[in-house]
């Protein structure tokens, strides 16, 4: 593809509209349209970055040359939309946790895969220099054998949730990284959760993923904590890594030292957008698949399925 690659992104709240403007601000994108169901934000949004709204998609798909698509709709919307881009002939970047049940998620994966088409979750976690760092030091053994992996993400109550609770959220960030940094996807699944402010869904969580080989992940979310914690400490038996999301410092412990690794920070999503598009323009498989996204998912439901019967849930292969 000689062109630079041409996108659109259908949903400019909270979310979407740092993916408009991260397609701006790449070389290899052009931001096309914008779609939104609220007409006034779509405007907005497309005045902001030169882009033309709109308000139903599948008429945008009609008026537009699109390549690709970002849809960063309300979770419950996530996977309708993702359908309609797909079947329209459109390569799409689907936020997290991609669609409401597995079911949906297998549907789509399914018909991207029909129609010769890229399909890549949200899962942006994985493009933070820390956790590449952390993902070679386990392929080479540099820590050892590894052992488990602690993964905190909590805060305050945000203002953007309404259609889906904590697991799905944000603990299905850390299922994911979980997955990919052991290589593996887990066995079985133990979990507790609950609400504590009287919301429809879950508002706290622990997750506990066993692994083959003994290994172990442990996941704490929560929309409790009056401050924001988002930290990931793997062990290993030579050496612990810790990393803080939000800083993106990366401390590795071993019995003599502790080092901390150098290296430019970056913004997660302009990195995860641009592999994206990457993928597209060179027809390769994106960095996180379709079937990732329906992995992750389905560990998600897992946990709240153990969560609510109080019992383990073994994972099928």
């Amino acid at each position: 593809m000689s062109r630079k690659l041409r996108v659109a992104v259908v949903g400019t709240g909270f979310w979407g509209k740092n993916h408009a403007r991260g397609y701006t601000e790449l070389e290899e994108t052009e931001l096309v349209a914008v779609c939104d169901v609220n007409p006034e934000r779509a405007k907005t949004i497309a005045a902001k970055f030169g882009a033309k709204p709109y308000t139903q998609s599948s008429k945008m798909y009609k008026k537009e040359e699109i390549d690709a698509v970002s849809i960063c709709t309300w979770s419950t919307k996530l996977s309708a939309e993702a359908t309609r881009a797909l079947k329209a002939g459109k390569h799409v970047l689907v936020e997290k946790p991609m669609a409401t049940t597995t079911r949906q998620a297998q549907k789509m994966v399914s018909l991207a895969g029909k129609n010769e088409l890229n399909l890549m979750v949200g899962f942006l976690m994985r493009f933070i220099p820390g956790i590449q760092h952390m993902k070679k030091a386990i392929e080479k053994r540099e820590i050892g054998n590894l052992v488990c992996a602690t993964a905190r993400r909590v805060s305050a109550w945000p203002e953007r949730i309404g259609d889906v609770g904590v697991v799905k959220d944000i603990g299905i960030h850390d299922i994911d990284i979980m997955r990919y940094l052991f290589a593996q996807d887990p066995v079985a699944v133990y979990a507790k959760a609950g609400r504590m402010k009287h919301t429809k869904f879950e508002d706290y969580a622990q997750i506990m993923l066993a692994f083959p080989e003994g290994k172990t992940a442990f996941i704490e979310v929560n929309w409790l904590t009056p401050y924001k914690i988002r930290r990931l400490i793997v062990t290993g038996s030579e050496a612990i890594m810790t990393l803080d999301y939000i800083t993106q410092e990366l401390v590795i412990d071993d019995a003599e030292k502790s080092v901390k690794p150098r290296y430019p920070w970056k913004e997660p999503l302009k990195e995860e957008l641009q592999s994206f598009a990457r993928s597209v323009i060179k027809g390769e498989e994106p960095a996180i698949t379709g079937v990732d996204g329906l992995k992750a998912l389905r560990i998600a439901e897992a946990a709240l399925k153990s969560a609510e019967k109080g019992t383990v849930i073994k994972l099928k292969g």
